[in-house]
């Protein structure tokens, strides 16, 4: 994937709130050209809202937001015109046709229906064009908006939980999507508290946690600033055996998710470990140094950040 340093997409010190209600607090962050950005976090993290004043449906109570060098609030039928957006909730006119609904877009954005067919072959759903959307399923209308969003072939993508109500295969085609635009030098902006979606595909992070940014970088550059201690896994027949594993020797931290989880101050340190449960009566299933995914990454972030509350 293509990661150029030019920004296609800029948030700066943005505050937005609803009455009393805080949905994002001086959020910095950008997305470079071609790449690929997750924005991670719990449903009400500000995920969604991002999305909103990205596009321009919403503007920023302060903050500056900068889409392809333009300020959505000004220029926001230019933006549009560049930018793609799968909502969750995609809207339709369900008294009418999918493809019906597919031409109206095409015809909002310019392009011909030729461009449109091919958007709905590519997500599978040329044989329920001529139905009404309003007997679509759930699966089937996340295809539709996903047809609907990439058919003028946008310069930015923007996706909000975009697998929601897809099987498994859809799924896939969906991230390989992704793949294909920002090799194409697109950028993907991706909202999802899927962790195992973002795992490969994400140039960047944006870890969002009520309505502020927990930590943003490369999933390399987090690891390395998160967890740059080794960590080990152990399990064992008899898990309470392992609670002793926290008074040892180079053990800096143990978090328990079932097995244990040990981050060590060296990898060297684990037969000393080891040969020190078994002394105690433990019989362990399981010794493996951690290469660590996403899933770790965003839960060792959400332990340091609440530890320096």
């Amino acid at each position: 994937m293509n990661n150029s340093m030019t920004p296609a997409i800029t948030f700066t010190s943005v505050r937005k709130t609803f009455g009393d209600v805080v949905a994002l607090d001086s959020v910095d962050f950008s997305a470079p050209k071609g790449s690929v950005t997750v924005l991670l976090g719990p449903n009400g993290a500000g995920k969604t809202t991002t999305v909103r004043l990205t596009t321009g449906a919403m503007i920023p109570d302060s903050g500056v937001v900068t889409v392809l060098g333009l300020d959505p609030q000004i220029h926001g039928d230019e933006v549009r015109a560049r930018v793609g957006v799968v909502p969750p909730k995609p809207a339709f006119y369900d008294q009418i046709s999918g493809w019906d609904n597919l031409q109206f877009a095409a015809a909002i954005f310019e392009a011909d229906e030729s461009m449109a067919l091919e958007a709905a072959k590519r997500f599978e759903i040329e044989d329920a064009l001529g139905q009404d959307v309003g007997g679509y399923s759930t699966g089937m209308r996340t295809r539709l908006a996903l047809a609907r969003a990439v058919l003028h072939d946008p310069e930015v993508l923007m996706l909000d939980e975009p697998t929601a109500g897809l099987d498994p295969e859809s799924a896939r085609s969906v991230l390989e999507l992704i793949g294909e635009m920002a090799g194409r030098g697109r950028t993907i902006v991706m909202c999802t508290h899927l962790l195992h979606e973002a795992q490969g595909i994400a140039d960047q992070l944006v870890l969002l946690e009520e309505g502020t940014v927990e930590a943003a970088g490369s999933p390399r550059d987090l690891i390395r600033r998160y967890m740059s201690n080794p960590i080990v896994i152990i399990d064992a027949e008899d898990r309470s055996m392992l609670r002793a594993a926290a008074e040892l020797d180079g053990v800096l931290s143990v978090r328990y998710d079932g097995a244990a989880h040990l981050t060590v101050d060296s990898i060297d340190r684990t037969s000393d470990i080891v040969t020190e449960l078994v002394k105690r009566g433990a019989r362990l299933t399981r010794v493996e140094p951690l290469d660590p995914t996403l899933e770790d990454l965003y839960f060792e972030i959400q332990r340091v950040h609440r530890r320096s509350q």
